[in-house]
């Protein structure tokens, strides 16, 4: 008994050595393989670096808007185009069908929800919308038809007749972290402090809901942008065809506001995090969003401090007289550059860190609010100013800082340093966005899975 004792102990006192890295301090043991980032699909590479924010523009007039500031930037992915109409409608279908789907689920509950894990057996409460039942629009099932019907126009409302979706009930829904509240320090030992922090944040630290955002969005593009842009313009065809058209896939997609390119940048973040998590538990990767505004400029740069345009040289024509952007030149030939409005995205060479159309073609969205002095009270590494406006504020607080000039602008907008504004909720038909990923590490060629101490 007691020799069986001595082997038992003999037996654990290995095994505890075996998985404890022979008592020294090894971390958590890793079962999955080491994590890589790849490069998004579409997605360019943009090294951290360091640069003069602001400098290199040619108006001295406004030079309070684009005080030269040292800054650092981390690194990050960014879209190598402008997010294309068909790159949006994606978004726009995806919420169309899911819409579909939870209606059709109310009668059909067994054939488009999903309740239960077959596997385990655990009841899901709300259930998960049946992604691989293909939705009937035009089902036998009486019940069914009726269940949809609240999709189309009413009609009243139906042009010669047509049965469309009514786009005003395409409704995106999500939530967000505060992080911003949840930040604020709390004076819970001095007096003087704790009522104003208490009123900032009412419960403290008990209770993490208080930070929770709701957001509903509508999604579908103001295709009437191209017209109320303009008080005398005669663009009815792109009103009717420029969003939902095949001949406009591959071009910039316009009449978006800053919440729907949010709410964008959030679907595609739990698209592609959604399918790692079915792909054997794979390891969920950093948010998609908006650019800053520090983060756009060392992006448009392209490596180049100094020049005032993203393909290096200080002036919009290359050595044989080319346009390198498309713009508003010649002082209203807008054909000179080769378009008229927008263009296909890429249509002109990309900068050095190969990014299309970081001036020109339609003026993109940023993460940042904008104030003329935002420059001043920033930190100066990765430097954002934000401000979560909420419906009720007044406008001076939902301006967004737009960068890159458009097809309808002057060569000054398509300069690097050059800030402009627009409100989050309004519309224009040369405003566009790209999104980024942030690279999670310091560099490309960082491999933590290289690390010197390994234990067995």
């Amino acid at each position: 008994m007691r020799r069986f004792f001595v082997l038992s102990l003999l037996v654990l006192t290995l095994v505890g050595c075996s998985n404890s890295g022979q008592g020294e301090l090894v971390g958590v043991r890793k079962k999955s393989k080491p994590f890589y980032q790849p490069d998004p699909y579409g997605m360019v590479f943009v090294p951290m670096g360091s640069y003069t924010m602001g400098v290199g523009g040619q108006d001295v007039v406004s030079g309070q808007l684009t005080q030269p500031k040292s800054i650092s930037v981390s690194a990050f992915f960014m879209d190598e185009t402008e997010i294309t109409n068909n790159e949006y409608r994606e978004f726009v279908y995806w919420v169309r069908d899911s819409i579909a789907r939870s209606l059709l689920g109310e009668v059909l509950p067994d054939v488009y929800l999903i309740s239960e894990n077959p596997k385990t057996g655990e009841i899901y409460d709300p259930p998960y919308i049946n992604w691989k039942e293909k939705i009937e629009w035009n089902s036998d099932d009486q019940d069914a038809r009726e269940a949809l019907e609240e999709m189309f126009l009413p009609e009243h409302e139906r042009f010669f007749g047509k049965r469309e979706i009514d786009t005003r009930k395409l409704f995106y829904e999500y939530f967000w972290v505060d992080l911003q509240a949840a930040a604020k320090k709390d004076f819970r030992n001095d007096a003087d402090y704790r009522n104003a922090a208490l009123a900032n944040r009412p419960q403290g630290l008990t209770d993490r809901s208080v930070y929770v955002r709701k957001e509903r969005i509508n999604v579908y593009p103001d295709t009437l942008a191209w017209i109320h842009d303009y008080s005398y313009s005669f663009n009815d065809p792109l009103t009717e065809k420029y969003f939902w058209h095949t001949a406009y896939d591959n071009y910039p997609v316009v009449g978006v506001n800053w919440n729907q390119a949010k709410a964008f940048c959030i679907w595609r973040t739990e698209k592609l995090n959604n399918y790692l998590k079915s792909q054997k538990g794979e390891v969920s990767l950093s948010e998609f969003r908006l650019p800053t505004e520090a983060e756009w400029e060392w992006a448009a740069r392209g490596g180049n401090h100094l020049n005032p345009y993203p393909w290096g040289g200080p002036y919009t024509r290359n050595e044989r007289g080319c346009f390198l952007a498309n713009f508003k030149p010649l002082r209203g030939n807008y054909i000179a550059d080769g378009g008229l409005i927008t263009l296909v995205v890429g249509h002109y060479p990309p900068n050095d860190w190969g990014l299309y159309d970081m001036a020109g073609n339609v003026a993109e969205w940023t993460n940042s609010a904008f104030d003329p002095l935002s420059y001043n009270f920033t930190w100066d590494m990765n430097p954002n100013y934000t401000y979560n406006a909420k419906e009720n504020d007044p406008p001076v607080m939902k301006r967004k800082v737009v960068r890159g000039g458009s097809w309808k602008d002057v060569s000054y907008y398509l300069e690097v340093t050059t800030r402009a504004y627009e409100y989050q909720d309004t519309a224009k038909c040369y405003i566009g966005f790209r999104c980024i990923q942030p690279y999670l590490g310091r560099n490309k060629g960082d491999n933590p899975a290289k690390a010197s101490r390994v234990y067995n």
